[in-house]
């Protein structure tokens, strides 16, 4: 009975997470009559995805798909997965996109094809105050990343430092704040968001993250249309204020 109660909290969960898509087993394909575009997000990253108060996805990247998604002329349904996850379900065909907050890399682009960028950021490190970690004195000290991201590849080059990746960044900021690990490195846009909730943080150092900046990640050769065309829509939303407003609504700007 507990493993069939469990098994209906999940379902209903994810019918949660999708209310505003309509479910529908239509293939993407470039020039299909009807698209149903499967999206995959870490709904653990605000202000870009996450779980808002009426357990419904939302935030800046969930906005964004859906403005695009609207002048383009398909569907989305939303797939909540963690952002390690990301790639290797789209890889497998469980989702057919990823707008995650997703630097777009070079290695990233060995196995999937992304969309311009429609966001740029910086790698943000944070201490707790009062404590003596600097960019030179790294060695020895753990830092905290959430799992696959750009963070950790870049905290991975540091000499002699010991990386201790998460799920996601606030199981990170816990951490920091109990002195499980010395500093944190995580992607700018959030990091000032943690950093106004937590007045005990700071942040002590900001550099290029290496990436050319959030963009929306498809399986490699196989939507060259699509992507044209939200590449479109994102210069055209630029351009009419609604990225701006989108962005200004969740404190991007």
């Amino acid at each position: 009975m507990k493993k069939i109660l469990s098994f209906l909290a999940f379902m209903l969960f994810f019918v949660g997470c999708d209310n505003n898509a309509k479910q529908d087993n239509t293939q993407v394909g470039d020039g299909a009559k009807t698209q149903v575009i499967k999206v995959g997000m870490s709904m653990d990253y605000p202000p870009f995805e996450y779980i808002d108060d009426q357990n419904n996805p939302a935030g800046f990247d969930v906005e964004l798909i859906k403005e695009i998604s609207n002048m383009i002329g398909f569907e989305v349904s939303l797939q909540n997965i963690s952002f390690d996850g990301l790639i290797p379900a789209l890889k497998a065909g469980k989702i057919d996109a990823i707008m995650s907050a997703m630097s777009a890399t070079d290695d990233r682009r060995k196995s999937v094809d992304f969309t311009d960028s429609y966001y740029t950021t910086e790698n943000l490190f944070i201490r707790k105050k009062n404590t003596d970690v600097t960019q030179d004195t790294f060695k020895d000290k753990q830092v905290g990343v959430q799992l696959g991201t750009v963070q950790e590849m870049a905290a991975r080059t540091f000499n002699g430092v010991n990386v201790v990746p998460a799920d996601n960044i606030l199981s990170s900021i816990m951490a920091l704040k109990t002195g499980k690990i010395d500093f944190i490195l995580v992607d700018s846009s959030i990091g000032y968001g943690y950093l106004k909730q937590n007045e005990d943080l700071e942040e002590f150092l900001k550099l290029p993250d290496g990436s050319e900046g959030f963009s929306i990640a498809f399986d490699k050769d196989k939507h060259n249309d699509l992507i044209a065309k939200i590449n479109n829509a994102l210069k055209e939303l630029k351009a009419n204020g609604k990225f701006d407003e989108i962005a200004k609504k969740y404190d991007l700007r």
